[in-house]
């Protein structure tokens, strides 16, 4: 699903008004009627409920004037507060909505003063549902003054608080939380998502979303190209390689995996795992002479292959070679997990990535090998380039602080794919995957009980096995997050919690969310 900023957005309003010719105040209706159809829906007893809407002077104003009305006709205790603003300021569709609604003998305050307001605030109860009408998605500063004192006195309140379109005080267009806003229980946006509404620290003040058609064409929408996706379960779906009648493990990609040291042989079965549990034919992995008869034990069906060794069990030089040789043979390389950070071992991982022709999937201890001057030699690699970081990984790939990553993770994901023309997996709550063109997609599975050892390593691994089928690394990665958080979530929905969920317990659950993706269950049943 198209994720649209407050630009585009606008943009799809202009093409319906102004070249599909509905006009604006269908729009303002159907925006109305449908979030009344929604708190109808979600609020238990909205009829007992005292109600109060709270409007801007602008469109997002004439939304909730549009909602005070049904709410009214529907037998609901509801008054308007127009906020800022007398009545006779009012113009356009906002002044025709708020005539309808007197009309109907609709009752309307004004609160164009911090005295005025005053008792308005007083009389807010927690039994009571607020609508936030205030600001819309063209918000793009600080609210000061009244509305920020408005917007204080509602999140004291403890009322219920539904948001039009998003929590005044957001700007739409990015994560961060740009000053004082709305914390919103439900929030009803229109057309698409918008990405404060599902990208952190913002999307914390959300609530519940849900997203209404309100009659913008689908093709006015994709006129204003959006580069920002919301992955859905039939999205991800399609992209889900099929298997030729006449396939074999020599058609289904050779992955070697190059990974592992004394003490860190998990990491690399985790990911030999990982890759032959998303389709791989074949998986070899390459580790250190020490950890590798570990790691053939975890699993009969991964091969392996010794890399040469140095003190502590790690890589040491002349591995690269070695590695290269049996990369030139294997259709993916998937290189980092569990390789220690000890020269040389580094060197041998940067002399590997930047060398290897294959597609590459860069995780753990293989992207710590380019952190700091070493990170620009990154964007030389031979190959296709996924790269995999957690926050603390892409703070020391792109120089930036933890603190800097996390506050706006889809400005960090598109910088890291952009620097080291790569598809850049930015792992995290909101899992982020960016591509060097600017397009990036927002995964929504998974759960906290992934912040865990090994999950990374299994991602890894499925990212290859997927890469070995075909995939294009762009729709590898999309698919592999999508696929890693669901077999999380199962895990989750079969007795796990979030304290005891493990990368084995994701791993014995991928394929349950293959099937569940791909609609396979329901075949059984039938």
């Amino acid at each position: 699903m198209e994720v649209l900023d407050a630009a585009r957005m606008r943009r799809a309003d202009e093409i319906t008004i102004d070249e599909l010719k509905i006009p604006g105040l269908v729009l303002m209706e159907h925006a109305g009627l449908r979030t009344f159809e929604v708190m109808r829906d979600e609020i238990d007893d909205l009829r007992a409920r005292p109600v109060t809407v709270l409007c801007g002077r602008g469109n997002n104003g004439g939304d909730g004037f549009v909602i005070a009305r049904h709410l009214h006709l529907a037998g609901c205790d509801v008054r308007a507060v127009l906020v800022g603003a007398g009545l006779a300021r009012l113009a356009g569709d906002a002044a025709t909505m708020a005539r309808a609604f007197a009309g109907l003998g609709g009752t309307i305050l004004e609160a164009g003063s911090a005295r005025a307001w005053e008792p308005i605030a007083g009389s807010l109860d927690p039994i009571d549902v607020v609508v936030d009408a205030l600001f819309g998605t063209g918000l793009t500063r600080p609210v000061e003054g009244l509305p920020a004192r408005v917007i204080d006195d509602v999140n004291r309140s403890g009322a219920a608080v539904v948001a039009v379109d998003i929590p005044s005080g957001l700007d739409a267009s990015c994560a961060r939380i740009i000053g004082p806003a709305i914390e919103a229980d439900l929030t009803v946006t229109f057309a698409r998502p918008k990405p404060a509404h599902l990208l952190p620290p913002a999307e914390g003040l959300t609530g519940d979303l849900v997203v209404v058609d309100i009659g913008i064409p689908a093709s006015a929408v994709a006129r204003t190209k959006p580069d920002l996706h919301w992955v859905l379960p039939e999205e991800a779906a399609a992209i889900v390689p099929e298997r030729d009648p006449g396939d074999h493990k020599g058609r289904c990609g050779h992955v070697l995996v190059v990974a592992g040291s004394t003490g860190h042989a998990g990491a690399a079965a985790l990911a030999g795992r990982g890759a032959l549990a998303a389709g791989a034919g074949l998986v070899t992995v390459a580790a250190p002479r020490p950890a590798r008869p570990e790691v053939a034990g975890f699993a009969p069906e991964l091969m392996t292959a010794d890399l040469p060794a140095g003190r502590g069990g790690a890589l040491a030089a002349g591995a690269a070679e070695r590695a290269l040789e049996l990369a030139a043979e294997r259709d993916v390389l998937a290189i980092g997990p569990g390789l220690g950070r000890q020269a040389p071992a580094p060197a041998q991982i940067r002399r590997i990535v930047r060398t290897a022709r294959c597609p590459v999937v860069l995780d753990a201890d293989g992207i710590n090998a380019f952190a700091g001057r070493s990170a620009a030699g990154l964007a030389r690699h031979a190959g296709p380039l996924v790269l995999t970081p957690h926050p603390g990984e892409a703070a020391r790939l792109l120089g930036m602080t933890v603190a800097d990553i996390q506050e706006d993770r889809l400005v960090a994901a598109r910088l890291g794919a952009s620097r080291f023309d790569a598809v850049f997996v930015l792992k995290g709550f909101r899992t982020i995957v960016a591509e060097p063109g600017g397009r990036a997609f927002i995964n929504p599975t998974g759960n906290p009980g992934m912040a865990s050892a090994g999950m990374g390593d299994v991602l890894t691994g499925l990212l290859a096995g997927l890469l070995g089928q075909g995939l294009e690394p762009l729709d590898a990665a999309v698919l592999g997050v999508f696929v890693h958080g669901l077999a999380a979530d199962l895990a989750i929905d079969a007795g796990e919690t979030e304290m005891t969920l493990t990368a084995g317990a994701v791993l014995d659950h991928l394929a349950d969310a293959l099937r569940l993706l791909t609609g396979d269950d329901e075949d059984d049943e039938e």
